[in-house]
């Protein structure tokens, strides 16, 4: 029998492999999505957590960074209260306060006002959450240029 001729089973040894094996390709698809699903959420996350537009001031403090823990309240120009994308009462965004109070003290809340807003709304979700017992309070601008 020669090198590379037919085998005593009649089959070709030293022929093209030509079946192709995508488990491996679709193994790294597979992980390549999970990446950018997690990567896309912790960026939608990172920008505006009110999922509310709001137009704000300018301002030229430091940036702060809202964290896993803080409460964004965004403002908008007819008084609305937003909070996580879902319009919330004083009542519920008290009540937000307080179980966040509950969890960790330290919890920081960050008010994203319009510009048009009026001042006493502003004033109002603050007086809230200093009545629940947050001290940490912020009111988010844009960088001015």
């Amino acid at each position: 029998m020669a090198i590379g001729g037919p085998s005593e089973e009649g089959g070709d040894e030293g022929g093209i492999f030509a079946d192709i094996n995508i488990t491996p390709l679709t193994d790294i698809f597979l992980v390549l999505l999970i990446i950018f699903m997690v990567t896309s959420s912790v960026m939608a996350a990172d920008g505006a957590r009110s999922g509310v537009k709001v137009n704000l001031p300018r301002g030229a403090a430091k940036e702060i960074a809202a964290g896993a823990r803080d409460i964004t309240v965004a403002i908008t120009t007819d008084g609305k209260m937003v909070v996580d994308g879902k319009e919330v009462s004083a009542d519920s965004l008290k009540a937000m306060f307080e179980a966040a109070r509950a969890k960790d003290a330290e919890t920081q809340v960050i008010v994203q006002a319009d510009e048009a807003t009026h001042h006493g709304r502003v004033v109002a979700v603050m007086e809230l959450a200093k009545a629940a017992g947050l001290r940490r309070l912020a009111i988010a601008t844009r960088r001015s240029h």
